[in-house]
C-alpha cells in the first residue's frame, strides 16, 4: 500500500486526515492510534501486520456507511479510485428512465427507491476513464461518482417552479446516506470540493459548466435558497451519519 493508500484505507475507518499521498505527524498519529486499537505494535509504521488489519477493517465496512446497514449493494461498489460525489437531479420524471440510467451510476426515484446506473463506478476511476464511463458532469467525470434524484421535470430556476416531478422529502432524505456509504467505501472526505451538488461544480472546483442549478432549490423547503445552503445541508447530514459509526 503507497502512503494514499493507506490514507483512504484510515479514512474509511473514520479518521480525521486528508489523502495527499504524505506521511506526515497526522497519518503517523493516525496509524499509531489504529495500531493500539488492534492491539499491534504501536510504531507508526505501516508493515505487513498492519497492512493486513488495515484491510480486514476496511472489508468489514464497505456497506455500513452512516449507520443505513448498507443502503447500497455491496456488487454496486467494486473498487476504484474515487475522489468526489456530484449530485444532481435528472430533470426528469421521479422515475429512472434508460436515458438516466445511462448518465449515473445511482439513482433515486420519488420514494426514496435506489436504481443502479448503466455504467460500472470503476469506469470513472481516477486513473482515467473508461469506455462506457457515466458521463454526468461537464469535464468532471474523472474519480467522480454521479448520483442523482429522478425528478424536477419541467422546473424553472427564476422566478422558482418545481415544475411536475418536484423533488420529494424521502429522496432528499435518503441522498445524505447514499453520500455516506459512498464516502465511507471509497475514502472520501466530506469537504464542499469532495461532495457538492452539480451547481457548485464550477464556484468550488474551477470547472466552466453550462448553467447547471442542481441541486440549488428543496421544493418541500421553500426557505432553503442556493447551491451553498443545500450542499450545507447535504454535507453536514452525511458527516453527522459517518461520525455516528
Amino acid at each position: 500500500m503507497d502512503a494514499t493508500a493507506i490514507q483512504r484505507a484510515l479514512i474509511a475507518l473514520g479518521y480525521s486526515l486528508v489523502a495527499d499521498g504524505i506521511m506526515g505527524p497526522k497519518t503517523r498519529t493516525a496509524i499509531q492510534a489504529f495500531q493500539r486499537g488492534q492491539g499491534l505494535a504501536v510504531d507508526g509504521i505501516v508493515g505487513p501486520l498492519t497492512i493486513a488489519a488495515l484491510q480486514a477493517a476496511g472489508n468489514k465496512k464497505p456497506d455500513q456507511a452512516g449507520g443505513t446497514g448498507g443502503v447500497l449493494p455491496p456488487d454496486w461498489l467494486p473498487p476504484a479510485r474515487m475522489s468526489r460525489v456530484i449530485l444532481h437531479w435528472t430533470a426528469g420524471s421521479h422515475r429512472a428512465s434508460s436515458l438516466d440510467r445511462s448518465h449515473y451510476h445511482i439513482l433515486i426515484e420519488a420514494d426514496g427507491a435506489l436504481v443502479r446506473g448503466n455504467p460500472s463506478i470503476a469506469l470513472n476511476d481516477a486513473g482515467g476513464t473508461k469506455k462506457g464511463y457515466a458521463a454526468h458532469t461537464l469535464n468532471c467525470n474523472t474519480g467522480s461518482i454521479g448520483v442523482a434524484l429522478c425528478c424536477m421535470a419541467g422546473a424553472v430556476e427564476s422566478p422558482f417552479k418545481p415544475g411536475s416531478a418536484p423533488m420529494t422529502r424521502a429522496q432528499w432524505e435518503m441522498l445524505p446516506r447514499v453520500v455516506a456509504n459512498l464516502c465511507r467505501r471509497y475514502g472520501i472526505p466530506v469537504t464542499p470540493k469532495t461532495v457538492l451538488s452539480h451547481a457548485e461544480v464550477q464556484a468550488n472546483l474551477g470547472i466552466k459548466q453550462k448553467g447547471k442549478w442542481d441541486i440549488s432549490r428543496l421544493s418541500f423547503d421553500p426557505a432553503v435558497v442556493g447551491p451553498k445552503a443545500c450542499g450545507d445541508i447535504m454535507r453536514d447530514r452525511a458527516s453527522d451519519l459517518l461520525r455516528s459509526i
